[in-house]
């Protein structure tokens, strides 16, 4: 992640707008800490998520990361955010991040709807300015969230279904 902030401000890319850093998938432990939360995998990221999000802001970037709607992350041994979603946003927020991506993996219980709509205002309840990008292949029309007034933070990734 060093490198990758490094380059984005050193090739000059940052004047040009991009501003984010961010991972995907696997950023994570196999399982959350012994309080449940979320923890980083120690063999990528010794020093934590904290660690990263003061590096890259440092560097004038925004940090973010990638958790799941279900249980399960998409690669399927990493945890999801379900039954979850107010301890992880009050986690990430505590570690700096920018930008939550929330994937549409993982067994769960609800719409979603309903379960975006339970991270955004648990991301809104953090006090801390997140992104909070959806991805859920262009189905059950997520894009109605930013129609009500709790979820004031949003973007939407449809992977290129209505390009």
């Amino acid at each position: 992640m060093r490198e990758t902030a490094d380059a984005i401000v050193e090739e000059g890319l940052d004047s040009l707008g991009y501003s984010y850093v961010a991972l995907d998938d696997c950023w994570s432990d196999t399982e959350r800490d012994a309080d449940g939360n979320l923890k980083a995998d120690a063999k990528r990221f010794p020093n934590g998520m904290k660690a990263v999000a003061d590096y890259v802001h440092s560097k004038g970037l925004y940090f973010g990361v990638y958790t799941s709607l279900g249980d399960k992350t998409c690669k399927g041994n990493r945890p999801g955010s379900y039954d979850y979603y107010e301890a992880d946003a009050k986690t990430l927020a505590s570690w700096g991040i920018d930008l939550v991506k929330m994937d549409h993996c993982g067994s769960r219980n609800g719409t979603d709807l309903e379960l975006y709509g339970r991270m955004s205002a648990a991301l809104n309840a953090t006090g801390r300015p997140i992104l909070f990008s959806l991805c859920n292949w262009g189905e059950s029309q997520v894009f109605c969230l930013r129609h009500t007034k709790k979820n004031r933070k949003w973007l939407l990734y449809f992977n290129h279904a209505y390009s």
